[in-house]
């Protein structure tokens, strides 16, 4: 959220969460969640990516995960251990302490797809491997064949798909906008 100085300056960040109706937020990031969970999340790591996501730094740690979403430190645990190996959330040591922050980056979505690169990749490796075992005439054969062939054409979209909407995003919200949270 931001806060609006004289005509033509920047905005000014306010304090994460000022000013915001608790209940609305709350509201959102269950409504969020469950929209993550119906696309085949499963509902922790939803809530906590949620979450991150409606705060306005994109950082909270253990503690602040847990009572916001009134959940235990185990499950704060778990969901960013899922939310981190899908490239989601990053960990961040705070400076100093033993205590880790979690973030989501404003390019979430970029390296969460950009990750599923390699597994599309992986796919049509064994895909083709399938193939080759099956015999490329047999039903099976075919069937895995349109697969294999449906991955490689997808990865080759999505690699010119996320060129333009690096375009997008420079034109959009400034260019250099960079990872930040």
């Amino acid at each position: 959220m931001t806060r609006s100085s004289e005509a033509g300056r920047e905005p000014e960040p306010v304090p994460n969460g000022a000013g915001r109706d608790p209940e609305a937020v709350s509201k959102f990031v269950e409504g969020f969640a469950a929209q993550l969970v119906e696309a085949g999340m499963t509902r922790m790591p939803a809530r906590v990516f949620a979450a991150l996501l409606a705060s306005d730094t994109g950082t909270m740690t253990s503690a602040e995960l847990g009572e916001n979403l009134q959940i235990s430190p185990a499950a704060v645990s778990g969901a960013v251990r899922y939310l981190a190996q899908v490239h989601m959330v990053s960990r961040e040591r705070e400076p100093g302490s033993r205590r880790e922050r979690y973030r989501v980056h404003s390019d979430q979505w970029y390296e969460a797809l950009t990750n599923r690169e390699a597994i599309l990749k992986r796919w049509a490796y064994a895909l083709r491997e399938g193939v080759e075992s099956l015999g490329a005439d047999t039903p099976a054969g075919r069937r895995l064949a349109e697969t294999q062939a449906f991955f490689e054409f997808f990865d080759g979209e999505i690699a010119l798909m996320m060129g333009r909407w690096r375009a997008h995003r420079d034109q959009v919200f400034g260019e250099g906008r960079g990872s930040g949270g």
